[in-house]
């Protein structure tokens, strides 16, 4: 029996496709999907990232119209993941998120969001030192719901304070953050240290160099590792200029998503099967140990069943 697809939890766009743009179609979602399946990928959590809560809520509403019309990719349209407004607009830990729509998270505005999607939404990630973001996180995680904290520079208080609220993730570890940080003290290590917290990584050795996602994965105790690609629309799709929101995104031939001017980058253009190439490769898991890891167990940690590929 062949193996299963692949499941991957933080995709932006894929296949020249940016999930981001309110005029999307339902030729660009088949699109899209066409392309993850031709990565061996089954199933995937469609990423929104910061915007206005107005913003999201119409294209949450809008991503289920496409899928109530194309029910084939519908199938691997397997739920959603909210990525801010709820993260901080602090320099270097907001990445390439817009600062200005950020805000602390409140219960109003997720359930709004949450009804958007018609309850389809199954991961949220937050940075926890905005106040009330404990109340919030116990209410998502209640309702079945799984919190990550990333794009955060929260205290050892604060990281108390969410986990003992139900989070249970982190989000992409060792990016959202600014490129110098203390050596000893710094959200990085706060978060590796936490055992409760799965480390979400991406294996594309751009955003984590080769080394540094073995020392990564080295500190976190068995089963509290998760792989994923944070893959944009020019995932799947040829060298040029692409869209992940409100930024333009120019991929040369070395396939890494830098913003303009090249100062930074905005999402990966890594796919699930390369994804999992590299962490056979550059982490020594075995081969089926290592699919399932982008399959069966990533896809149970958010409670959604994968398709048949």
């Amino acid at each position: 029996m062949s193996p299963s697809g692949l499941f991957d939890f933080q995709v932006n766009g894929f296949g020249g496709v940016d999930f981001q743009r309110d005029d999307l179609t339902v030729a660009q979602l088949d699109r899209a999907v066409a392309a993850l399946r031709r990565h061996r990928t089954a199933g995937i959590l469609t990423t929104l990232i910061t915007d206005e809560v107005d913003a999201l809520a119409r294209r949450f509403a809008a991503f289920e119209k496409l899928c109530a019309a194309s029910p084939a990719s519908a199938l691997a349209i397997l739920g959603y993941h909210l990525e801010g407004p709820w993260l901080s607009p602090e320099p270097g830990y907001r990445g390439a998120h817009s600062p200005a729509p950020m805000h602390a998270p409140s219960l109003a505005e997720w359930n709004r969001l949450q009804s958007a999607a018609n309850g389809r939404i199954r991961l949220v990630t937050l940075a926890p030192e905005w106040p009330g973001s404990a109340e919030v996180i116990a209410a998502i995680t209640r309702s079945g719901v799984q919190v990550s904290l990333g794009h955060t520079n929260a205290t050892e208080a604060q990281l108390d304070e969410a986990i003992r609220a139900g989070a249970r993730f982190c989000t992409h570890v060792g990016n959202g953050t600014p490129l110098e940080l203390h050596r000893h003290s710094s959200i990085v290590q706060r978060l590796l240290a936490r055992d409760e917290l799965t480390a979400c990584l991406i294996p594309d050795g751009v955003h984590l160099p080769r080394y540094t996602l073995q020392n990564f994965y080295r500190a976190k105790p068995p089963g509290r590792v998760l792989f994923t690609t944070d893959a944009m629309a020019g995932a799947g799709a040829p060298n040029g200029r692409y869209t992940i929101g409100h930024h333009e995104v120019e991929i040369g031939a070395d396939r890494i998503a830098r913003q303009p001017g090249g100062a930074g980058f905005a999402g990966s253009t890594l796919t699930p099967d390369e994804g999992l190439k590299n962490v056979v490769d550059w982490l020594g898991i075995p081969p089926a140990a290592a699919h399932t890891l982008w399959s069966a167990a990533a896809a149970a940690a958010f409670g959604v069943t994968l398709p048949p590929l």
